[in-house]
């Protein structure tokens, strides 16, 4: 696999993240044949979603390939990190999101980490070596990342109130960010879920 290098988002995104597949250098993050993106179990609910609107998508699970629907986190607090294993600040970003797991969970906040990777055979070593703990996500030809979140920098990072709907989004990662994330969790905590 290519390991993308910045190519436009200049030094501030090389400081925070990895830029995502460009167009014109390397292969986009879904698999494009034929006369359209491929579709299948992942395929999402709808890719027109409108602002305010709750966020509806499935997805597998990792190591079990069992299916996960969003909607099943109805009523919590989700922090939603999309990335991939050549992404040099994920290594760091996902440990923390973790801990921010084990802060909040009892409260009624869930972390996941959505991949992109498209050989998950990468994914053991890398979590291995990050000391990832947490529930990791596979977004198959990336058609969640990639046409319903818009994801453009590794990591991505959503935060998502008890509705459903995205109210935060971060780009790239420093650890800087942790004091932002945890007003961010703590205003949506203390908003109903109704």
């Amino acid at each position: 696999m290519r390991r993308p290098f910045l190519l436009s988002l200049g030094a501030l995104a090389f400081a925070m993240g990895c830029a995502a597949p460009s167009a014109s250098s390397l292969p986009p993050l879904t698999d494009r044949t034929g006369d359209g993106p491929r579709s299948s179990s992942s395929a999402l609910e709808s890719s027109n979603k409108a602002p305010g609107q709750p966020l509806a998508f499935q997805v597998k699970r990792y190591p079990d390939n069992s299916p996960y629907d969003l909607k099943s986190d109805r009523g919590q607090v989700v922090l939603l990190d999309v990335w991939a294993t050549w992404c040099e600040p994920c290594k760091d970003a996902l440990p923390m999101y973790a801990q921010l797991q084990k802060e909040y969970g009892s409260r009624g906040f869930k972390a996941y980490a959505l991949n992109v990777d498209e050989d998950v055979r990468a994914i053991p070593a890398f979590l291995e070596e990050a000391k990832v703990e947490l529930p990791i996500l596979l977004d198959a030809n990336a058609l969640v990342s990639e046409r319903l979140l818009k994801v453009r920098l590794m990591p991505t990072t959503f935060l998502i109130d008890r509705k459903g709907v995205i109210r935060h989004v971060h780009e790239g990662f420093a650890e800087e960010f942790l004091q932002k994330f945890q007003t961010e969790i703590e205003q949506l905590l203390a908003e109903p879920a109704s």
